[in-house]
Protein backbone atom coordinates (compact mmCIF):
# COMPACT_ATOMS: atom_id res chain seq x y z
CA UNK A 1 0.00 0.00 0.00
CA UNK A 2 2.84 2.38 0.82
CA UNK A 3 4.42 1.89 -2.61
CA UNK A 4 1.11 2.60 -4.34
CA UNK A 5 0.62 5.74 -2.30
CA UNK A 6 4.15 6.89 -3.10
CA UNK A 7 3.63 6.28 -6.83
CA UNK A 8 0.40 8.27 -6.77
CA UNK A 9 2.19 11.12 -5.01
CA UNK A 10 5.00 11.18 -7.56
CA UNK A 11 2.63 11.33 -10.48
CA UNK A 12 0.21 13.89 -9.09
CA UNK A 13 2.44 16.23 -7.13
CA UNK A 14 3.75 19.28 -8.96
CA UNK A 15 7.26 19.31 -10.35
CA UNK A 16 9.27 22.51 -10.28
CA UNK A 17 9.34 24.51 -13.50
CA UNK A 18 12.38 26.72 -13.69
CA UNK A 19 12.31 28.84 -16.83
CA UNK A 20 14.52 31.91 -16.98
CA UNK A 21 12.56 34.48 -19.02
CA UNK A 22 14.76 36.29 -21.52
CA UNK A 23 14.57 39.60 -23.35
CA UNK A 24 13.99 39.16 -27.08
CA UNK A 25 13.62 42.92 -27.74
CA UNK A 26 10.60 42.24 -29.96
CA UNK A 27 6.86 41.65 -29.72
CA UNK A 28 6.85 39.08 -32.53
CA UNK A 29 5.20 35.74 -31.73
CA UNK A 30 7.59 32.77 -31.95
CA UNK A 31 6.94 29.18 -33.05
CA UNK A 32 10.36 28.30 -34.42
CA UNK A 33 13.33 27.44 -32.19
CA UNK A 34 16.44 25.33 -32.85
CA UNK A 35 19.19 24.97 -30.24
CA UNK A 36 22.50 23.62 -31.53
CA UNK A 37 24.42 23.39 -28.27
CA UNK A 38 27.61 25.30 -27.49
CA UNK A 39 25.42 28.30 -26.54
CA UNK A 40 24.04 28.72 -30.10
CA UNK A 41 20.33 28.87 -30.93
CA UNK A 42 18.06 30.37 -33.58
CA UNK A 43 14.42 31.48 -33.21
CA UNK A 44 11.79 32.59 -35.74
CA UNK A 45 8.36 34.22 -35.66
CA UNK A 46 5.91 36.69 -37.12
CA UNK A 47 6.69 39.84 -39.10
CA UNK A 48 9.66 38.16 -40.77
CA UNK A 49 11.48 37.92 -37.44
CA UNK A 50 14.60 35.78 -36.95
CA UNK A 51 16.77 35.90 -33.83
CA UNK A 52 20.11 34.30 -33.01
CA UNK A 53 22.08 33.82 -29.80
CA UNK A 54 25.70 32.73 -29.50
CA UNK A 55 26.01 33.21 -25.74
CA UNK A 56 23.40 30.82 -24.40
CA UNK A 57 20.56 33.32 -24.52
CA UNK A 58 22.19 36.13 -22.55
CA UNK A 59 21.63 38.27 -25.65
CA UNK A 60 19.49 37.69 -28.74
CA UNK A 61 20.56 39.30 -32.01
CA UNK A 62 17.85 40.52 -34.40
CA UNK A 63 18.74 39.19 -37.84
CA UNK A 64 18.26 41.03 -41.10
CA UNK A 65 14.76 40.43 -42.47
CA UNK A 66 14.80 38.20 -45.55
CA UNK A 67 13.77 39.90 -48.81
CA UNK A 68 10.02 40.64 -49.12
CA UNK A 69 9.40 38.85 -45.84
CA UNK A 70 8.27 41.71 -43.57
CA UNK A 71 4.75 40.28 -43.29
CA UNK A 72 5.62 36.57 -43.33
CA UNK A 73 5.06 34.23 -40.39
CA UNK A 74 8.22 32.17 -39.87
CA UNK A 75 6.83 29.06 -38.15
CA UNK A 76 10.01 26.97 -38.38
CA UNK A 77 13.78 27.29 -38.45
CA UNK A 78 16.58 24.72 -38.78
CA UNK A 79 20.21 25.65 -38.27
CA UNK A 80 23.39 23.94 -39.48
CA UNK A 81 25.83 25.99 -37.38
CA UNK A 82 26.22 29.45 -35.90
CA UNK A 83 26.36 31.02 -39.38
CA UNK A 84 24.01 28.89 -41.48
CA UNK A 85 20.25 28.34 -41.17
CA UNK A 86 17.05 27.88 -43.19
CA UNK A 87 13.84 29.58 -42.08
CA UNK A 88 10.33 28.50 -43.18
CA UNK A 89 7.28 30.72 -43.51
CA UNK A 90 3.77 29.28 -43.36
CA UNK A 91 0.87 30.58 -45.39
CA UNK A 92 -1.34 29.71 -48.33
CA UNK A 93 0.42 29.09 -51.62
CA UNK A 94 3.47 31.27 -52.23
CA UNK A 95 3.33 32.67 -48.69
CA UNK A 96 5.01 29.38 -47.74
CA UNK A 97 8.70 29.95 -48.47
CA UNK A 98 12.22 28.96 -47.45
CA UNK A 99 15.12 31.38 -47.04
CA UNK A 100 18.73 30.43 -46.30
CA UNK A 101 21.60 32.37 -44.75
CA UNK A 102 25.29 31.41 -44.71
CA UNK A 103 26.72 34.61 -43.19
CA UNK A 104 25.23 34.68 -39.66
CA UNK A 105 21.91 36.09 -40.97
CA UNK A 106 23.30 39.30 -42.43
CA UNK A 107 21.81 38.30 -45.80
CA UNK A 108 19.25 35.73 -46.96
CA UNK A 109 18.50 33.95 -50.22
CA UNK A 110 15.08 32.65 -51.25
CA UNK A 111 15.67 28.95 -52.00
CA UNK A 112 12.15 27.51 -52.36
CA UNK A 113 8.53 28.66 -52.71
CA UNK A 114 5.50 26.41 -52.34
CA UNK A 115 4.56 25.36 -55.91
CA UNK A 116 0.94 24.54 -54.94
CA UNK A 117 -1.41 27.52 -54.75
CA UNK A 118 -3.54 25.60 -52.22
CA UNK A 119 -0.53 24.32 -50.26
CA UNK A 120 0.63 25.29 -46.76
CA UNK A 121 4.00 24.49 -45.15
CA UNK A 122 3.80 23.09 -41.59
CA UNK A 123 7.28 21.84 -40.65
CA UNK A 124 10.88 21.99 -41.81
CA UNK A 125 13.14 19.26 -40.45
CA UNK A 126 16.89 18.73 -40.77
CA UNK A 127 18.15 15.15 -40.46
CA UNK A 128 21.82 15.78 -41.32
CA UNK A 129 24.03 18.43 -42.88
CA UNK A 130 22.66 17.64 -46.34
CA UNK A 131 19.12 16.31 -45.97
CA UNK A 132 16.05 18.38 -45.12
CA UNK A 133 12.31 17.79 -45.35
CA UNK A 134 9.44 20.25 -45.66
CA UNK A 135 6.06 18.82 -44.69
CA UNK A 136 2.76 20.48 -45.55
CA UNK A 137 -1.02 20.26 -45.57
CA UNK A 138 -2.70 17.91 -48.06
CA UNK A 139 -3.06 18.97 -51.68
CA UNK A 140 -5.44 16.81 -53.73
CA UNK A 141 -5.87 14.52 -50.69
CA UNK A 142 -2.15 13.83 -50.26
CA UNK A 143 0.16 15.33 -47.64
CA UNK A 144 2.82 17.49 -49.25
CA UNK A 145 6.43 16.45 -48.66
CA UNK A 146 9.47 18.06 -50.26
CA UNK A 147 13.08 16.91 -49.90
CA UNK A 148 16.51 18.50 -50.31
CA UNK A 149 19.70 16.43 -50.35
CA UNK A 150 22.11 19.31 -50.88
CA UNK A 151 21.63 21.43 -47.78
CA UNK A 152 18.53 23.23 -49.03
CA UNK A 153 19.80 24.57 -52.36
CA UNK A 154 17.40 22.44 -54.42
CA UNK A 155 14.06 20.83 -53.57
CA UNK A 156 11.89 18.14 -55.12
CA UNK A 157 8.61 16.39 -54.19
CA UNK A 158 9.05 13.15 -52.28
CA UNK A 159 8.23 10.14 -54.50
CA UNK A 160 7.31 7.95 -51.52
CA UNK A 161 4.02 6.05 -51.46
CA UNK A 162 1.37 6.30 -48.75
CA UNK A 163 0.94 10.06 -48.25
CA UNK A 164 -2.84 9.83 -48.71
CA UNK A 165 -4.52 11.95 -46.05
CA UNK A 166 -7.51 11.00 -43.88
CA UNK A 167 -10.72 12.71 -45.01
CA UNK A 168 -10.99 16.14 -43.41
CA UNK A 169 -7.46 15.94 -42.03
CA UNK A 170 -4.53 18.33 -42.21
CA UNK A 171 -1.43 19.05 -40.12
CA UNK A 172 -0.43 21.75 -37.65
CA UNK A 173 2.23 24.45 -37.92
CA UNK A 174 2.12 25.27 -34.20
CA UNK A 175 5.67 24.35 -33.16
CA UNK A 176 7.61 23.08 -36.19
CA UNK A 177 7.45 19.56 -34.70
CA UNK A 178 4.55 17.78 -36.40
CA UNK A 179 7.22 16.05 -38.53
CA UNK A 180 10.34 14.49 -37.00
CA UNK A 181 12.97 11.79 -37.26
CA UNK A 182 14.00 9.24 -34.62
CA UNK A 183 17.21 7.51 -35.61
CA UNK A 184 16.74 6.85 -39.34
CA UNK A 185 12.93 6.63 -39.17
CA UNK A 186 10.61 9.52 -40.10
CA UNK A 187 7.26 10.30 -38.45
CA UNK A 188 4.52 12.88 -38.78
CA UNK A 189 1.24 13.56 -36.98
CA UNK A 190 -2.14 14.67 -38.30
CA UNK A 191 -5.27 16.45 -37.21
CA UNK A 192 -8.46 14.46 -36.67
CA UNK A 193 -9.89 12.85 -39.80
CA UNK A 194 -11.41 9.67 -41.22
CA UNK A 195 -9.04 7.21 -42.90
CA UNK A 196 -11.22 4.10 -42.53
CA UNK A 197 -15.00 4.75 -42.83
CA UNK A 198 -15.67 1.74 -40.58
CA UNK A 199 -13.88 3.52 -37.68
CA UNK A 200 -14.66 6.77 -35.85
CA UNK A 201 -12.63 9.93 -36.58
CA UNK A 202 -9.18 10.03 -35.08
CA UNK A 203 -5.69 11.50 -35.35
CA UNK A 204 -2.85 9.52 -36.88
CA UNK A 205 0.92 9.24 -36.79
CA UNK A 206 2.50 8.15 -40.08
CA UNK A 207 5.74 6.14 -40.09
CA UNK A 208 8.11 5.78 -43.03
CA UNK A 209 9.00 2.10 -43.50
CA UNK A 210 9.24 -0.78 -45.94
CA UNK A 211 5.81 -1.80 -47.20
CA UNK A 212 5.46 -5.31 -48.63
CA UNK A 213 2.67 -6.85 -50.64
CA UNK A 214 2.32 -10.53 -51.74
CA UNK A 215 2.56 -11.46 -55.40
CA UNK A 216 1.77 -14.76 -57.18
CA UNK A 217 4.08 -17.73 -56.53
CA UNK A 218 4.51 -16.48 -52.94
CA UNK A 219 6.89 -13.72 -54.00
CA UNK A 220 6.87 -10.43 -52.15
CA UNK A 221 7.29 -6.96 -53.59
CA UNK A 222 8.59 -4.35 -51.15
CA UNK A 223 9.06 -0.59 -51.37
CA UNK A 224 9.51 2.32 -49.04
CA UNK A 225 6.34 4.10 -48.04
CA UNK A 226 4.29 5.76 -45.31
CA UNK A 227 2.11 3.69 -42.98
CA UNK A 228 -0.48 5.38 -40.70
CA UNK A 229 -1.34 4.26 -37.17
CA UNK A 230 -4.24 5.45 -35.02
CA UNK A 231 -2.95 7.28 -31.95
CA UNK A 232 -5.90 6.94 -29.59
CA UNK A 233 -6.86 10.60 -30.09
CA UNK A 234 -10.54 9.81 -30.75
CA UNK A 235 -12.64 12.95 -31.10
CA UNK A 236 -14.72 14.88 -33.59
CA UNK A 237 -13.52 18.24 -32.27
CA UNK A 238 -12.39 20.69 -34.90
CA UNK A 239 -8.83 22.05 -34.54
CA UNK A 240 -7.84 18.85 -32.73
CA UNK A 241 -5.20 16.19 -33.22
CA UNK A 242 -1.45 15.59 -33.01
CA UNK A 243 0.57 18.81 -32.87
CA UNK A 244 3.99 17.38 -32.05
CA UNK A 245 5.85 14.07 -32.29
CA UNK A 246 9.14 13.10 -30.62
CA UNK A 247 10.97 9.88 -29.83
CA UNK A 248 13.94 8.09 -28.38
CA UNK A 249 15.89 4.95 -29.25
CA UNK A 250 15.56 2.28 -26.57
CA UNK A 251 16.71 -1.35 -26.31
CA UNK A 252 14.81 -4.47 -25.44
CA UNK A 253 16.29 -6.95 -22.99
CA UNK A 254 17.53 -8.99 -25.95
CA UNK A 255 19.47 -5.99 -27.23
CA UNK A 256 17.26 -5.28 -30.25
CA UNK A 257 16.81 -1.51 -30.72
CA UNK A 258 13.26 -0.18 -30.61
CA UNK A 259 11.74 3.28 -30.79
CA UNK A 260 9.62 4.85 -28.06
CA UNK A 261 7.44 7.59 -29.59
CA UNK A 262 5.29 10.24 -27.89
CA UNK A 263 2.62 12.37 -29.59
CA UNK A 264 0.99 15.38 -27.93
CA UNK A 265 -1.75 17.76 -28.96
CA UNK A 266 -5.39 18.33 -28.13
CA UNK A 267 -7.78 21.07 -29.16
CA UNK A 268 -5.98 24.39 -29.33
CA UNK A 269 -9.06 26.57 -28.84
CA UNK A 270 -9.94 24.54 -25.71
CA UNK A 271 -6.59 24.78 -23.89
CA UNK A 272 -7.83 23.38 -20.56
CA UNK A 273 -9.34 20.21 -22.04
CA UNK A 274 -7.21 17.25 -20.86
CA UNK A 275 -8.60 14.43 -23.01
CA UNK A 276 -6.81 13.56 -26.26
CA UNK A 277 -3.65 15.44 -25.26
CA UNK A 278 -1.02 12.67 -25.33
CA UNK A 279 -0.46 9.14 -26.57
CA UNK A 280 2.62 6.91 -26.69
CA UNK A 281 4.07 3.92 -28.50
CA UNK A 282 6.81 1.53 -27.35
CA UNK A 283 6.95 -0.50 -30.59
CA UNK A 284 8.30 1.91 -33.22
CA UNK A 285 5.03 3.83 -33.59
CA UNK A 286 2.94 0.85 -34.68
CA UNK A 287 0.57 0.68 -31.70
CA UNK A 288 -0.49 3.53 -29.44
CA UNK A 289 -1.91 3.96 -25.95
CA UNK A 290 -3.43 7.18 -24.57
CA UNK A 291 -1.70 8.54 -21.47
CA UNK A 292 -3.03 7.26 -18.13
CA UNK A 293 -2.39 10.67 -16.54
CA UNK A 294 -2.41 13.08 -19.51
CA UNK A 295 -0.91 16.55 -19.69
CA UNK A 296 -3.06 19.22 -18.07
CA UNK A 297 -4.37 20.68 -21.33
CA UNK A 298 -3.59 21.26 -24.99
CA UNK A 299 0.13 20.82 -25.76
CA UNK A 300 1.88 22.03 -28.90
CA UNK A 301 5.44 20.71 -28.47
CA UNK A 302 7.20 17.73 -26.87
CA UNK A 303 10.88 16.74 -26.61
CA UNK A 304 12.92 14.05 -24.88
CA UNK A 305 15.88 14.93 -22.66
CA UNK A 306 18.23 11.93 -22.75
CA UNK A 307 20.49 13.19 -19.97
CA UNK A 308 17.67 13.24 -17.42
CA UNK A 309 15.53 10.54 -19.07
CA UNK A 310 12.54 12.86 -19.13
CA UNK A 311 9.94 14.06 -21.61
CA UNK A 312 8.77 17.66 -21.40
CA UNK A 313 5.75 19.16 -23.15
CA UNK A 314 4.51 22.76 -23.28
CA UNK A 315 1.33 24.56 -24.25
CA UNK A 316 -0.95 27.49 -23.63
CA UNK A 317 -1.93 26.69 -20.05
CA UNK A 318 1.16 24.97 -18.69
CA UNK A 319 4.10 22.58 -18.83
CA UNK A 320 4.23 18.85 -17.99
CA UNK A 321 6.94 16.24 -17.52
CA UNK A 322 6.92 12.43 -17.92
CA UNK A 323 9.56 9.92 -16.83
CA UNK A 324 7.81 6.78 -18.10
CA UNK A 325 7.57 7.39 -21.86
CA UNK A 326 4.36 9.39 -21.73
CA UNK A 327 2.18 7.14 -19.59
CA UNK A 328 1.97 9.63 -16.70
CA UNK A 329 2.50 13.38 -16.83
CA UNK A 330 3.12 15.76 -13.91
CA UNK A 331 2.43 19.49 -14.06
CA UNK A 332 5.32 21.89 -13.62
CA UNK A 333 4.77 24.86 -11.32
CA UNK A 334 6.89 28.02 -11.02
CA UNK A 335 9.27 28.24 -8.09
CA UNK A 336 9.80 31.30 -5.94
CA UNK A 337 12.61 32.31 -8.33
CA UNK A 338 10.33 32.21 -11.39
CA UNK A 339 7.81 34.62 -12.84
CA UNK A 340 4.27 33.53 -11.83
CA UNK A 341 3.43 32.55 -15.42
CA UNK A 342 6.81 30.95 -16.22
CA UNK A 343 5.16 27.60 -16.98
CA UNK A 344 2.51 29.00 -19.38
CA UNK A 345 2.08 30.53 -22.83
CA UNK A 346 4.70 28.49 -24.67
CA UNK A 347 4.53 27.27 -28.27
CA UNK A 348 7.71 25.33 -29.03
CA UNK A 349 10.73 23.65 -27.42
CA UNK A 350 14.32 22.98 -28.36
CA UNK A 351 16.04 22.40 -25.06
CA UNK A 352 17.08 24.33 -23.17
CA UNK A 353 15.04 27.02 -24.96
CA UNK A 354 11.30 27.56 -25.21
CA UNK A 355 9.41 30.21 -27.20
CA UNK A 356 5.92 31.69 -27.27
CA UNK A 357 3.75 34.67 -28.21
CA UNK A 358 4.58 38.38 -27.89
CA UNK A 359 8.35 37.98 -27.97
CA UNK A 360 8.38 35.34 -25.25
CA UNK A 361 11.62 33.33 -24.88
CA UNK A 362 12.71 31.26 -21.91
CA UNK A 363 15.58 29.00 -20.93
CA UNK A 364 15.20 25.95 -18.74
CA UNK A 365 17.62 25.84 -15.84
CA UNK A 366 19.90 22.75 -15.91
CA UNK A 367 18.53 21.36 -12.65
CA UNK A 368 14.86 21.62 -13.63
CA UNK A 369 14.59 18.15 -15.21
CA UNK A 370 16.76 16.25 -12.72
CA UNK A 371 14.91 13.34 -11.03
Amino acid sequence: MRSLALAAFLFTSAAQAQFILQDSHTTASFRGIHALGNAVAWASGTEGTVLRTTDGGATWQRCATPPDAEKLDFRGIQAFDLNTAIVMSSGKGDLSRLYKTTDACKTWKLVFTNPDKEGFFDTIHLTNKKTLYVFGDPVDYKFALFVSDDGGANWYPSPAQGLDSPSGSSAFAASNSAFTSVGSILFFGTSVGVLDPTQPPGAYVYRFQFRCAPRPQAHMTCKLGWVPSRTGFLTQEQNSGVFSVAGRIAKHTNGVPTLHIVAVGGTYDKPDEMTNTASSSVDDGLNWQPSINPPHGYRSSVVYDAKNKAWITVGTNGTDISRDDGKHWTAFKPTAQDAPDADKNWNALSLPFVVGPKGRIGKLRPEALKP
